[in-house]
């Protein structure tokens, strides 16, 4: 599922887009590519805040991402990105909210996104 192009996207740093909607309404998160852990079909993702998100995401589980580097070979250009489509819900313990919470300290609650499309945009 995840490409080794999606990899070196990863080892450099960028901004992550997390979107959600409820109630016939976007809403757009942020946070960078380093803070992202992969475990097989899973990205984990701390959060700190990310209150409307959780709000939307216990109304309507679906998400997407869009991530990316100016400093990766796309397709004909310098610079590609990744958009990822899937399934999300909040940790507050086990196995993949300690993993988050050894790597970001400041977490109180663990993103885990079950992904079901990751496509390269550029």
């Amino acid at each position: 599922m995840f490409t080794e192009k999606f990899f070196e996207v990863l080892n450099h740093e960028g901004v992550v887009s997390i979107v959600t909607c409820a109630n016939n309404e976007a809403h757009v998160a942020n946070t960078w590519n380093s803070y992202l852990i992969v475990k097989e079909d899973k990205i984990l993702i701390p959060a700190a805040a990310m209150i409307k998100t959780e709000e939307n995401i216990n109304a309507n589980p679906k998400i997407k991402l869009t991530l990316g580097s100016k400093e990766v070979m796309g397709y004909k250009y310098m610079g590609t990105g990744f958009s990822i489509e899937g399934t999300a819900k909040f940790l507050k313990d086990g196995e993949n909210f300690k993993l988050m919470k050894e790597k970001c300290p400041f977490l109180t609650r663990t993103l885990e996104v079950t992904v079901t499309s990751c496509k390269q945009t550029l």
